[in-house]
Formats: structure tokens, sequence, C-alpha cells
């Protein structure tokens, strides 16, 4: 969507196909970070945007065992906005829309799925799509793959993947919110168990995470069980944890973490989860996308103005990109290898490690971890050209 509105913005014709009648879906990635929020200013928009219900997050604070710990601070960030927005993915994606749409050479098919690629001597030049109305040729002078880690663009090109191990699944539930319940978002540390919970307003959004493949012996304990593991490692949810009332209330994210070896063939790229499955450590994934949109669209929209990119520029994107990827993917794993797989695995309360104590004790430290969550490894900055006038 934010590459659609950029290509848009720069006076190419685009088609964005969603394959559902709305973007109405839970669970997803709700948290706008700086960087995000800086493409949105660099556009003129981001007061519209933050008109918008929102929660904002300043700092990042939790609890390991029984200490209480400040893990980023936003308040210095070198951008516009200095803090973390909570907004339902369903709204910023509705608000992007609603933006591509004031070009004329935007526009948006819901209930369409594209299911395999169109191609020509060697060349992807569209794609099959199933719609409520039919069958739908779409012809492109490039398609873009951004529909997830279980691309069918991908599978479809037969792109390279390489896959990394993973050690933890989430599950995903919500509990409600009081007025005296703490305003942070802050993630808990105990004896065998993590708990990160997201401020929603009036309720909490809750990921637990779990070891790897343990969902079917989670289950089988009994919902009960769950509730139990939650209360365990944040004892005040106890009065309402029975809401979490049925596995059917009880969402679970397999994790998984892979990048593509090529983003490109000539006519397709791919960005965003399609090009590189992320952890969920840290929430960045889709900022991490919306910067491969910003790059993509910095270097292709001159060219396909005129026609078809070159192979060149397609692989100008992947190298832009590629860096901040693996640097980020990188990370992801470390964290998951040497905090959260031995937690899971510990029987005894956790300490606070020298490294976060010394976080905790001196405040300017809490601004490095908010710099790598907040902008990342490379920011992008929209430089692609504004050759329309937005309709009103």
């Amino acid at each position: 969507m934010m590459l659609g509105l950029l290509l848009a913005r720069a006076g190419c014709d685009v088609v964005v196909l969603e394959k559902h009648a709305d973007f109405l879906r839970d669970f997803r990635g709700d948290t706008i970070h700086p960087s995000t929020l800086e493409v949105m200013h660099e556009l003129g928009v981001l007061d519209e945007l933050l008109r918008r219900p929102h929660q904002e997050v300043g700092e990042l604070r939790g609890r390991i065992g029984d200490t209480s710990v400040t893990m980023a601070d936003f308040r210095h960030m070198p951008t516009s906005c200095k803090f973390i927005a909570l907004m339902p993915q369903w709204d910023f994606l509705d608000f992007l829309a609603g933006c591509a749409r004031r070009f004329s050479g935007f526009r948006l098919l819901m209930r369409a799925e594209a299911h395999a690629l169109i191609e020509q001597d060697g060349r992807v030049t569209g794609v099959h799509v199933t719609t409520a109305d039919g069958a739908l040729e779409v012809n492109a002078d490039l398609v873009v793959g951004a529909d997830g880690r279980h691309s069918v663009i991908r599978a479809s090109a037969a792109l390279p993947v390489q896959t990394f191990g993973v050690l933890m699944d989430v599950l995903w539930l919500r509990v409600s919110r009081r007025a005296d319940d703490p305003a942070d978002t802050f993630g808990q540390i105990d004896a065998g168990t993590m708990l990160v919970m997201l401020n929603r307003g009036e309720y909490w959004q809750c990921a637990c995470v779990i070891p790897k493949g343990g969902y079917q012996n989670i289950r089988a304990a009994g919902i009960d069980s769950l509730r139990k593991r939650i209360v365990a490692t944040a004892p005040w949810l106890g009065d309402r944890v029975d809401e979490v009332r049925s596995w059917d209330d009880v969402k679970l994210l397999t994790v998984s973490v892979d990048r593509l070896q090529r983003w490109y063939r000539a006519g397709l790229l791919c960005i965003g989860d399609a090009a590189h499955a992320m952890s969920p450590i840290g929430g960045v994934g889709i900022n991490l996308a919306i910067q491969d949109a910003v790059a993509a669209a910095n270097i292709l929209a001159p060219a396909l103005v005129r026609g078809a990119p070159s192979l060149g520029l397609l692989a100008q994107v992947e190298a832009r990109r590629m860096w901040p990827t693996r640097a980020t993917q990188w990370l992801q794993l470390m964290i998951q290898q040497r905090v959260i797989a031995p937690t899971l695995a510990s029987r005894t309360r956790p300490k606070a490690p020298l490294a976060v104590r010394m976080i905790e004790r001196f405040a300017w430290l809490r601004r490095i971890p908010a710099y790598l969550l907040g902008v990342g490894v490379q920011a992008e900055h929209v430089k692609s050209p504004a050759a329309l006038l937005a309709r009103p």
C-alpha cells in the first residue's frame, strides 16, 4: 500500500490487489515506529494520521524477575515523532489507501487474489487474479510481491529462500485494561515465561512467548493452564484472566525467519515479508517493509513513469535493503538464542543481566535500543518525485 501510494504520487499507474473484502483482521502488527512516522511527515500527512485514535509509547519498560527496568527511551530520537504509535493495522492501511486514492493513477481492488504469474519470453508481465466477479488478468511493467511470509508471488517465481532456525512461537490474546493498570507498554520475564503487553487503551494486547512447536502440548494441558501461565508472570491480571474463555480467544503466530537470496526477476520484485520474514522481536517487521517500499519508490519511480525498469534497477533495490535486513535478522536471532531460549528453558527466577542493569543505571544508554527499534539500521527518506497534485 505504501509503495502504491508513492508510485501513484510520482505519476505511475498502480493497481494494488487485496484478497480480503476489508482490512479488519486482528492480531497483526500494530506498532508504527518513528521511522514510519517520519515517512508520513515527509509526505505531509502526519498530522492527519495522528488525528486517528492511537496510543503513544515514549518508553519501553519491563520487569525481569523482580527488577523493573526501562529498556528504551524514544524521547531523544532524531525524528519528528519521539514515540511509537500503536494503531490497529486496519486503520493504518485504510489511511494509506485514502491518501493513495487522491491520485488519479491509483486503483485498489478488494477481494482480488493473485494466484500465478503471467510470463512471456522469460519476463514477468502480470498476474492471474481471482476476484468476486471471476478471473482477471492484470498486466504490468512491474509486479511487486508484497503478500507476506507465505507469499504466492515468490513461490510462483521460484525465488530461492534461505531459512533460519527459530526457537519460539507466540500466542496472541487480549485482556481488559483498567484505569489503575500500569500505563506503559512493557514486557515481563520470569521463570520459564515471557509476556509482552501492549497498552491498547481499553485492553491489553498480550503476546505470550512459547517454545517452538510447543503449542500442542500447551493446548493439551487446557486453557486453564495457559491462564495460570499468564498469572504467574503478571499476577495483577488474576481477576480477569478468565476473559480468555477458550482457545478461540488465542491466536497462534508460528514464527519464521527467512530471506530471499535474490529478490527479483525481470518484471518482478519482492519486498517486505515476501522478501524477508522477520521475527516479532522488537515489532519491526511492518516498519522494515515500509522502508523497503520507500527505497523501491526512490529507485524505481523515475523509470516506471517511462516503462519497465531494468534488472539493474531491481538489483539496486535489493542491494539497498539487503544490509538492513541481514543486520536486523542477525540481531533478532542473537536475542532469541541468548535471551529468549534460556529464559523459556529456565525454572528459576531470572536476574537482570549486567547490560540491562547498566541501561537502567545510565539513562543515556536507553537511547541505543530506542534508535535500533525506532529508526533501525538504515533509515529511508522519501526522495521519489511528487509529479501529481493530489485531488482534494
